[in-house]
């Protein structure tokens, strides 16, 4: 019985068989993180996205399946001569990816080394503009025009650079020895300089501060003076409101001081006084009896 079926079906089986292997071929799936180039006849017919895709069964070809997430080239080294005629060493490392998968495929072979060999000539052109202090303190715009360059060059390849970075600039040992050397006495430099601005400002410190004190100074002999002024013009006033008396009153009072201050020196001491000073007393204290009294 099956043999019978076989043979009375043999046609419709043949045609299923080749419906189905054609479905295989025109239906093509492509992942997410790839592009596949499709050739009819040999020529290039269509870039296949993400998803699901209809080619013509046996006239098409997928022939390449191209990846687009982003590459990093292998770290490069190479050397370079700054314009100041400074050999240093760069290493360098490229990120990118492909967008147009049918540039990559029929333009270019061997993607890395061609762009390893761009990126080089571009460095050492770049670094060839720029002093060696240029190269060390503006790394960040070198990076930025290495970039720029680069897209450029490998823009006709279907090619997307996404990040170039100068990952280190060595240099030989003389010129090494010789920066070392320079930076050695740039610091000592700072450093006079920064002890002589201390010196200066401890000068003008000084200089403000007796300037300061000999205006104190002269505001303290001022207000002197201006009480002494004030004392002569007060005991003038005295001398002509209550004439002679009070000027012998004046001169007995700073006796009977000077010889209280002398008798409260410290310890045990002898004091020999003229007989004139004991009249100081009472000349004093006459001074205090009324006129035409006993």
């Amino acid at each position: 019985m099956l043999e019978e079926f076989l043979a009375s079906n043999l046609g419709y089986l043949l045609l299923a068989v080749l419906f189905v292997i054609l479905v295989l071929r025109a239906v093509r799936i492509v992942p997410q993180s790839e592009k596949h180039v499709v050739e009819r006849f040999g020529r290039l017919h269509a870039v296949l996205g993400p998803g699901i895709n209809m080619i013509v069964p046996f006239l098409d070809v997928v022939r390449h399946k191209i990846s687009v997430l982003e590459r990093q080239l292998p770290t490069m080294s190479q050397d370079a001569i700054t314009s100041d005629n400074v050999l240093v060493q760069v290493d360098t490392s490229v990120f990118y990816r492909i967008t147009e998968p049918e540039k990559t495929v029929y333009r270019i072979r061997d993607v890395d080394a061609a762009i390893a060999t761009t990126v080089a000539g571009i460095v050492r052109a770049e670094i060839g503009k720029m002093e060696l202090d240029e190269v060390q303190s503006n790394r960040s715009q070198l990076t930025a025009a290495i970039k720029a360059a680069v897209e450029d060059a490998v823009d006709a390849w279907g090619i997307e650079v996404t990040r170039s970075e100068i990952l280190d600039v060595n240099l030989d040992a003389a010129t090494r020895e010789a920066m070392l050397q320079q930076l050695n006495a740039e610091r000592a430099r700072r450093a006079a300089v920064t002890e002589a601005e201390g010196r200066k400002r401890a000068v003008e410190l000084a200089a403000d501060g007796d300037l300061y004190a000999a205006e104190q100074a002269a505001k303290a002999r001022r207000v002197t003076a201006e009480a002494e002024a004030y004392a002569t013009e007060v005991v003038a006033k005295a001398i002509t409101e209550n004439g002679l008396d009070a000027v012998q009153y004046n001169v007995a009072l700073k006796q009977v001081e000077a010889l209280n201050a002398l008798g409260a020196g410290q310890g045990s001491q002898t004091v020999v006084l003229p007989a004139q000073a004991l009249d100081a007393f009472g000349n004093a204290f006459a001074m205090f009896k009324p006129k035409g009294g006993a």
